[in-house]
């Protein structure tokens, strides 16, 4: 029976740390997306300033600055692989598992517990 109640304890401690990390990887996934989306579009209005630029210290700012966005969209698509949607569904199974074992381990108590009444 002790054996179960520190179970039953580690996974509550579990959940809560799951169901935080889902609720992080919730927010994360929408805010690399938005911030994404707006990389995107920052590249593509300097593809067409760049375009339109004569060549000189202007036109080598600029290409400074795309480069520099570049990074920005590369560093943006790795952290969405991460936290990206994938992940977080990644996340809400893992959160289901423990809550799986959770009601297990709930029933195994109280089974022994209805047992040992009855003796």
């Amino acid at each position: 029976m002790t054996w179960a109640e520190k179970e039953k304890a580690e996974l509550t401690f579990k959940k809560l740390s799951e169901d935080y990390q889902t609720t992080r990887f919730e927010t994360s996934s929408l805010e690399i997306e938005a911030i994404l989306k707006g990389v995107l579009a920052e590249l593509k209005a300097a593809d067409v300033v760049l375009d339109a630029l004569p060549d000189g210290p202007t036109k080598e700012d600029e290409l400074k600055k795309k480069v520099k966005l570049e990074y920005k969209k590369f560093l943006l698509e790795n952290r969405k692989v991460s936290y990206g949607v994938v992940a977080l569904l990644q996340k809400e199974l893992d959160l289901q598992r423990v809550n799986n074992e959770l009601e297990e381990v709930e029933e195994f108590i109280s089974a022994v517990t209805t047992r040992k009444a009855t003796l």
